[in-house]
């Protein structure tokens, strides 16, 4: 058995048609959705990250703004530029592209957005409302992996989901929408003793831990629906995931490739944030 691909690619093209539609109908009442994207340093994988995102507005009718500072800004003067774009009414999103300098604490600047224009859904405010089930932005990763699940018409009520990582910005979101879907949810991270014996059990499992090869194919229950959110370099420098997509692929009922699996969907839910962030101002 070779597994269904859920392709990332072809799905981030229905969701955006959708969302230029939406804008469309903004525009037509006099509203431009608008995302600003803060960019300090020279990161090069942040540079390419930026560009997609802007272009990916653009390509959708959103109105983007890129503000680029040098990795010697001040924390305080990267602060005021948040808070003057919290208080300029054509914008209705903001993205602060992490990471940051070492000098600037980054959870400072994140709760200092608006948690009305919270569109990568990091802010404190976003969480407490995923926590407890109230609309807000939901982190655009784990928001597109719910995405691609519904896609396949997959039921998750009463299914294991295994979560492989527990960061705030994929494992620990990831594992409450699981939940909110009425999911069993193990979160695994580098404290779990014999993660081998709780993926098998798995029926469904996102890897995201940033690590090669963290699930193989003797880790995955046969007919298994496997999301693979790492993002890695294979010894040939090509990009892979978390999975080793040849062997799991042969185990797994549906599996993500990477890339053309999470990533599109990545920005994807981002422009939908920002869309729905101009819909409710």
């Amino acid at each position: 058995m070779t597994a269904h691909i859920i392709d990332g690619i072809a799905l981030s093209k229905q969701l955006r048609a959708d969302v230029a539609k939406r804008a469309a109908a903004l525009r037509a009442r006099g509203v431009v959705p608008g995302l600003a994207v803060v960019l300090v340093g020279e990161n090069p994988a942040s540079q390419v990250y930026v560009r997609n995102k802007v272009k990916a507005c653009e390509d959708s009718g959103l109105h983007s703004v890129l503000e680029r500072y040098p990795a010697t800004l001040g924390e305080a003067e990267l602060l005021a530029r948040v808070d003057a774009l919290n208080r300029d009414p054509a914008i209705h999103g903001i993205l602060v592209q992490l990471p940051l300098p070492a000098h600037i604490d980054a959870h400072k600047v994140i709760e200092a957005i608006s948690p009305a224009k919270d569109v990568d859904g990091f802010h404190v405010a976003s969480a407490g409302a995923l926590m407890v089930g109230q609309p807000g932005f939901w982190p655009c990763t784990p928001y597109g992996c719910m995405k691609m699940l519904e896609s396949i018409n997959y039921d998750l009520k009463g299914k294991h989901a295994v979560v492989i990582g527990r960061s705030n910005i994929v494992g620990k979101p990831m594992a409450l929408m699981l939940l909110q879907k009425n999911a069993t949810v193990t979160i695994c991270h580098s404290g779990t003793q014999n993660l081998k014996a709780l993926t098998l059990q798995a029926d469904v499992v996102v890897a995201a831990v940033g690590k090669r090869n963290v699930l193989t194919a003797d880790m995955v229950k046969p007919g298994a629906v496997v999301i693979d959110v790492g993002m890695n370099r294979n010894d040939e420098g090509k990009l892979c995931g978390d999975v080793d997509f040849d062997g799991v692929k042969e185990v797994a009922g549906w599996i993500t490739p990477v890339p053309g699996g999470v990533g599109p969907m990545t920005i994807t839910m981002l422009l939908v944030n920002t869309l729905e962030a101009a819909e409710r101002s």
